[in-house]
């Protein structure tokens, strides 16, 4: 799932004479003949007013992509050590949906059906090569869709297609393999269940002409309604069942997130003053917080569990984030060392987020095999690295989301017709230059 400003400049060329030569008066002043009145000598003599800065250009916004770099990291911590706080700290996922939003809506200045079309052309190649792995692993491992009782007969077999177009949840079994594999059995629904997320976002791009033009009609209410949609939805208010009443829940939950992607582009949120949205925010925040201290989930505050109160906080967080934006055409001061980082992560992120669960249980066998080092078979060394197992899992999985970018990262420049590239962080490679007396042999 990048929008600022390049400061551009210019300069004017100075008005020529009748035979060529410049005014002395420089750019704007009036030549000076025998007819010139008193009052434009003193006019010419007077201070010029300073010219007003020239517009700048459309580029990239380096605090949204820093927004969603932390937002990438936030994820893989999350998915890797489980812990429920993580959500209330960085609800990465709707901060993702504002940012996608906001993009978006600046490519909507285009025709729509051209938008979509590219949209949904950048999201698929990297689907199907991670869709490849996955079903072939899952195949080999005895799977057979027409067969699974989750999903039985052909509706297994149609369910298929969403590995290559998301438009609903794609079949997967919860138990394949053996226990005493080189993957836990369920390691399908680890691989295979981040694909909800490309679900929501082709459902909110295909929704979004419509939304947009909804949003510049009636801001307030179409920026809001998602919000009264999960109060109905994700209360159980009305229940909705199956796979679809779970994609209708989660658009309800990220819509608002997404529309304010747009409110930020159409500068709506720079018309409210910054101690009246900050206000407001808190306040819906302090009530997604209320109502999940209500209603906690089987694993306490993981707001994953509990719609509205992660529909409201992610909101809140995201108006205040969004507010304070500064659009930051470099990262300054010491965020400067991490640009290359952030430049990689935001030219691979459907990359990281397709392969990172993957690559997070393909630690363990490779982690495993220090059991079998001679100086390991104490007790106390074996004692010593179960103490620090996910540890070692967190320090091994970015080599293995590096590797993984090396290998089909280049995916994404296909799909976004741009020259493939093994590792996007923005380094320019340094030609040689040819001496002063250098000539072609």
């Amino acid at each position: 799932m990048t929008h600022g400003y390049t400061t551009g400049t210019g300069t004017s060329p100075e008005p020529a004479g009748p035979y060529g030569t410049p005014y002395a008066g420089g750019a704007g002043a009036v030549p000076e003949t025998p007819y010139t009145l008193p009052q434009q000598r003193a006019a010419e003599a007077a201070p010029k007013p300073e010219s007003a800065p020239a517009p700048r250009k459309p580029g990239r916004d380096r605090y949204l992509d820093l927004l969603r770099s932390i937002a990438l990291v936030r994820v893989v911590v999350y998915h890797l050590f489980g812990w429920a706080w993580l959500t209330v700290l960085f609800p990465s996922m709707g901060v993702m949906f504002a940012l996608a939003g906001s993009l978006m809506a600046r490519s909507l200045k285009r025709p729509a059906l051209s938008v979509i079309r590219s949209r949904v052309r950048r999201l698929l190649p990297p689907l199907w090569a991670f869709s490849a792995v996955v079903l072939a692993m899952m195949f080999v491992n005895g799977w057979n869709p027409s067969e699974d009782p989750d999903h039985g007969d052909t509706w297994g077999l149609i369910g298929l297609f969403n590995y290559i177009v998301p438009i609903g949840a794609p079949p997967y079994p919860w138990h394949v393999g053996s226990k005493s594999g080189l993957l836990e059995d369920t390691w399908a629904v680890q691989a295979a269940g981040v694909l909800w997320y490309l679900r929501a976002y082709l459902w909110f791009v295909l929704a979004s002409p419509l939304l947009l033009w909804l949003f510049r009609k009636a801001p307030w209410p179409t920026l809001l309604a998602p919000l009264g949609l999960t109060a109905i939805v994700g209360t159980g208010v009305v229940t909705i069942p199956g796979e679809t009443g779970n994609a209708v829940t989660d658009f309800a939950v990220y819509g608002s997130c997404w529309v304010l992607g747009f409110a930020h582009h159409e500068g709506l949120l720079k018309q409210v003053p910054r101690y009246v949205s900050v206000s407001c925010a808190s306040l819906v925040m302090a009530f997604g917080l209320w109502w999940a201290s209500n209603h906690l989930g089987p694993d306490g505050w993981d707001l994953n569990d509990i719609p509205l109160a992660q529909a409201t906080w992610s909101f809140g967080f995201v108006v205040i984030l969004l507010q304070y934006s500064p659009s930051w055409q470099e990262l300054p001061g010491r965020l400067a060392k991490w640009d290359k980082m952030v430049t990689l992560s935001n030219n691979r992120a459907v990359t990281i987020y397709l392969w990172h669960n993957l690559l997070i249980m393909a630690t363990v066998p490779i982690i495993d095999l220090a059991y079998r080092l001679p100086f390991m078979q104490s007790e106390r060394a074996v004692a010593a690295l179960d103490g620090a197992y996910t540890i070692w899992m967190f320090a091994l999985v970015w080599p293995l989301i590096g590797l993984m970018v090396l290998a089909v990262g280049w995916v994404e420049d296909l799909a976004a017709k741009r020259r493939p590239r093994l590792w996007p962080n923005g380094s320019k490679s340094k030609r040689p230059q040819p001496s002063a007396g250098a000539h072609r042999g």
